[in-house]
């Protein structure tokens, strides 16, 4: 007992020497503010292109797993988003803001469609339930709270560190005039948003980005989005192509039996 004593005793004060020996380096949250980093990260996805993009239609294909279970995947070989970006977030960063529409299709099947109107949730059979659909909107709704984040009303604030995919990247959370909260990992290099994440009725719900490419003279999409619950993923999108500004009628973002994908 005696020679573990000092075995530990001696263990100890080494931990405590080496620990006295290393050099403190200042808090890495003295380098930039929360309000520095959102600007440089509007600024990387290209500014006022980014900014003031108004609309995005994005196709590609995306790999869909209900509740992560390998099982039950489905693979869509069209998925396309169509979206008008919101001028403001009236109701918080986590409820259905501007306009969306998400089309899944395996061939000419459609796997399924969601749509939000400005006022309304629907999928294809029609308008929504208005639990289900504020409980779809918390999890469809989320990245905006970066672009409003230098808004009167939010506030940033830095977390700590980490790494994305094995990149160094600042942590920060958005909170916006309703209380909503939304963290944010983006690269320390390049300023891309790689993560968001935020509390949803489904459970923690984050987002990983890569594979960034420019569309046409400024902003700046994800090639490739997962989407993860409690840390099992459940979407993996590969978009391939954005169409940017372009006019989107308010009637595609009405759904019902009648309404055919890309009508």
């Amino acid at each position: 007992m005696t020679t573990m004593r000092f075995m530990v005793t001696r263990v100890l004060g080494t931990l405590l020497l080496v620990g006295q020996a290393l050099p403190v380096m200042p808090a890495a949250a003295g380098e930039l503010s929360g309000r520095e980093i959102v600007t440089r990260v509007h600024a990387a996805a290209g500014g006022q292109a980014w900014l003031a993009a108004g609309t995005n239609v994005m196709s590609g294909s995306a790999t869909l797993c209900r509740d992560g279970d390998p099982a039950r995947c489905v693979h869509a070989d069209r998925y396309v988003m169509y979206r008008v970006y919101p001028t403001r977030l009236e109701h918080g960063a986590h409820a259905g803001s501007g306009k969306f529409r998400l089309d899944a299709l395996a061939g000419d099947k459609v796997l399924f469609q969601v749509a939000f109107d400005g006022e309304r949730s629907y999928d294809q059979n029609g308008p929504v339930p208005a639990e289900r659909a504020s409980s779809d909107e918390a999890s469809a709704f989320g990245f905006s709270a970066i672009r409003f984040a230098l808004e009167p009303g939010f506030s940033v604030e830095r977390v700590m560190d980490d790494q994305v995919e094995g990149r160094d990247c600042y942590f920060i959370r958005v909170t916006d005039p309703t209380g909503t909260r939304t963290l944010f990992g983006v690269d320390r290099e390049t300023f891309a948003v790689r993560s968001a994440g935020w509390q949803t009725p489904k459970g923690f719900h984050q987002r990983l980005y890569s594979d960034f490419y420019r569309v046409g003279e400024g902003f700046v999409q994800p090639g490739r989005v997962r989407h993860f619950y409690d840390g099992v993923k459940s979407v993996d999108i590969r978009w391939t192509s954005a169409e940017i500004g372009g006019p989107i009628p308010d009637a595609m973002f009405v759904l019902g039996p009648s309404v055919k994908s890309g009508d």
